[in-house]
């Protein structure tokens, strides 16, 4: 099941999405990636779409050194038992 920032392997084969970049932030790389195109890769257009992603990487990042750090207080705590 897809979330809202996950996109289903359908799409992704559709959008032709290389197997690198679908994580959790694949729905929002597909808009991306069309406006691109659509733009001809112009650095000013596509902000938008840009910034959705770019802070939806960014998000998941800090949630995963959030998780490791929690693992990681973990394994100390039971090395110190």
């Amino acid at each position: 099941m897809a979330s809202s920032t996950t996109a289903s392997q359908e799409e992704l084969k559709k959008y032709k999405v290389p197997v690198a970049w679908r994580d959790g932030c694949s729905a929002l790389l597909i808009p991306l990636n069309v406006c691109r195109r659509d733009k001809y890769y112009l650095p000013w257009e596509c902000d938008h779409e840009r910034h959705a992603y770019e802070k939806c990487q960014y998000d998941d990042y800090v949630r995963r050194m959030k998780e490791l750090s929690k693992l990681r207080l973990k394994k100390a705590e039971e090395e110190s038992e």
